[in-house]
């Protein structure tokens, strides 16, 4: 620890060189590697208080982070003290009021497994092991979401941090311009410490997978744009996705070193309906069908996301249309004929209540496209994050044309520009609160919403 950063005695903090530094810098991405100026390791709401002051005392930035998932668009953290909070890790349910709380470093797998116990489900993302506070204050794609609406939609409460190391509660009564701003607005108002999540009561769904070889993506993607493009009730949730499997260990050998498209499917219907639906689909004979009715807390292995730490490249786009031209170049660029570093890419089909924007939601109230475009490959080494990240880009320069003015926040891995996020009202109104709770641009986050200033360097 160096003489001029003494860390305070309440909490643990830290310097590079101590014991146990290179294990705490440690995303979850493994391809990222992180160098702050600091790391603080609180245990509580008020050693998080502690770190920020520690923070404001010595002249850094405050950037929290509880897995590191997307510790990318950070970039350098020089100047910063990065406030790991995986030590937060209690959960509470409250079955009469359908409520969970979790701490700031809690797993969405936490979440599922206790709810699941009173009968009730989250809204949680595709993969178990990503973090609820980072997911949800971005957004929140699920898959309920279309029936339910962005997980960000869905909070009653968070409990923060504020930039002068106030311990703050903003709900609907309480910092109302602050509970705004967190419903999907990203991490730069605050170190958010624990959230507070509607639950809902569903225990089965009718849910899988279907299978078939790479060579059919044109046609099983066609098919699957006209299912989408159906009227299709909002319970019904689907990703379509080309997978390039590598020839490595650990790879099914089955699966090793070929390539596939997929439909991911769930309905919280009757799986009659939904037979209907997947009608035209099944017509094309997939090689593997898993549709079945499956327990609600399963929804979070169907995706089939990677579930410990590893070293990736990604980006995604959002599309406002998909016609047949679009399938056509994302199968050129990206299917079993193109010469791709990419491990996959998806489509989702957004819509029902994550594309309605109602009156009570907060700063990202809805999305404002059809579609989300995801791509996505190894980088065992630098030199492969380099030649995967040109592969990712190519994908999204071809899909460019059908690209929707806003982005979404939690899966953009490369620099944007902040105002594309949001509707412009909702970036002029987060702008003018970051100015109000953070007048110093103490806190940092993935994407930053930049300070408001005039000329002069003063608020406007």
């Amino acid at each position: 620890m160096s003489a001029d950063l003494a860390a305070p005695v309440t909490t643990i903090i830290l310097m590079p060189g101590d014991p146990g530094w290179d294990d705490a810098r440690r995303a979850w991405n493994l391809a990222v590697d992180q160098h702050p100026a600091a790391i603080a390791l609180p245990d509580s709401a008020h050693d998080v208080a502690v770190a920020v002051g520690f923070a404001r005392e010595h002249g850094l930035r405050v950037a929290a982070q509880g897995t590191g998932h997307g510790a990318a668009p950070l970039g350098s953290l020089a100047g910063t003290i990065l406030v790991k909070t995986s030590s937060l890790r209690r959960v509470t349910i409250n079955p009469v009021t359908r409520i969970a709380r979790a701490e700031a470093g809690v797993l969405w797998r936490e979440v599922i497994e206790a709810a699941a116990e009173h009968g009730l489900a989250a809204l949680a993302g595709t993969s178990p092991d990503v973090g609820v506070v980072g997911y949800t204050i971005g957004g929140g794609i699920s898959w309920l979401g279309r029936a339910y609406g962005l997980a960000a939609n869905n909070v009653e409460a968070n409990e923060l941090v504020t930039a002068d190391g106030r311990l703050v509660r903003a709900d609907a009564g309480t910092e109302p311009d602050l509970f705004w701003a967190l419903r999907g607005g990203g991490g730069s108002f605050g170190v958010v410490t624990a959230i507070e999540l509607r639950l809902f009561p569903v225990t089965e769904v009718y849910a899988g997978q279907l299978w078939w070889p790479a060579d059919a993506a044109a046609q099983v993607l066609r098919a699957w744009r006209d299912l989408t493009q159906s009227d299709l009730p909002d319970e019904f949730t689907s990703y379509a996705r080309i997978t390039h499997f590598p020839a490595i260990p650990g790879i099914p050998e089955h699966l090793r070193g070929r390539s596939f498209v997929t439909l991911f499917v769930s309905h919280l219907g009757t799986p009659a309906e939904a037979d209907t639906l997947l009608a035209p689909l099944r017509a094309l004979r997939p090689v593997t069908d898993t549709i079945q009715t499956i327990p609600a807390k399963a929804l979070s292995h169907l995706h089939m996301d990677p579930e410990q730490p590893s070293a990736s490249v990604s980006d995604a786009l959002t599309l406002s249309s998909l016609p047949a031209e679009a399938i056509e170049t994302l199968v050129g660029v990206a299917g079993p004929g193109a010469d791709t570093l990419l491990l996959g890419a998806e489509l989702f089909h957004i819509g029902g209540e994550m594309k309605r924007a109602r009156p009570a939601s907060g700063a990202l109230a809805a999305i404002d496209a059809e579609y989300l475009l995801f791509a996505v490959g190894r980088a065992s080494s630098p030199q492969a994050a380099s030649a995967v990240g040109s592969a990712v880009a190519a994908v999204h320069t071809a899909m460019r044309p059908w690209a929707a003015r806003q982005t979404y926040l939690n899966l953009a891995e490369t620099e944007r520009d902040p105002a594309s996020f949001w509707a412009p009202q909702a970036y002029d109104r987060l702008r003018r609160i970051k100015a109000a709770v953070d007048p110093d641009d103490l806190i940092r986050s993935n994407h930053p919403i930049p300070p408001l200033h005039t000329h002069e360097g003063t608020p406007s």
